[in-house]
């Protein structure tokens, strides 16, 4: 018995044999090595995006403190900014003296990130109590001064003479790229 088969079903049968080797061999030399490769990539992006989630919370963290610190400091922050006036000094400060004078500014030492600067100051006080009003107000003032021991003094007639030196601690100015926001940082996430 002979089989009889067209010759466009041979044709069928070949090409769809070629066909089937062809996807078969598309198969497994493309498409399972490129299916590993991308499950090894999946698995190490999900490895970076937990440590960038990880470094992304820690860095809102501290910008949370950061700008709290700010906030709860600002007077000494603006402290530190405001320059040292020996005229506003004493027109602020003469209330609680007789007469009070300052010597000349010396710039004594560049201690890193502060310019520091010494000022001997002289006053005739009714007193001790003019003395510490004084030293409240300096903490309330818009510079940060440290007063230096030792303070003199010296009875004369009635009233009472004092000498010290105080420190003024400034910042020094920094670059323009130093007063960057940090809104302008966060915009580059």
């Amino acid at each position: 018995m002979k089989i009889k088969i067209s010759r466009q079903s041979i044709y069928l049968i070949v090409l769809s044999s070629i066909l089937l080797i062809f996807v078969l061999l598309f198969s497994f030399l493309v498409l399972i090595p490129e299916g590993k490769k991308y499950r090894e990539q999946r698995v190490e992006l999900q490895k970076e995006s937990k440590e960038l989630r990880k470094y992304q919370n820690f860095h809102d963290e501290t910008l949370e403190v950061y700008k709290q610190l700010q906030a709860d400091n600002r007077h000494v922050i603006e402290a530190l900014a405001t320059p040292f006036n020996v005229e506003r000094f004493e027109k602020l400060h003469k209330e609680h003296f007789r007469s009070l004078i300052i010597a000349e500014k010396e710039k004594i030492a560049d201690e890193d990130p502060f310019c520091v600067y010494e000022v001997n100051t002289t006053s005739h006080i009714n007193s001790p109590q003019s003395f510490y009003d004084f030293l409240d107000a300096i903490n309330k003032s818009e510079w940060i001064i440290g007063i230096n021991f030792p303070i003199n003094f010296v009875r004369d007639g009635d009233l009472i003479k004092s000498s010290f030196t105080m420190r003024v601690y400034a910042a020094e100015k920094k670059p323009p790229r130093e007063d960057l926001n940090m809104s302008e940082l966060e915009g580059e996430e």
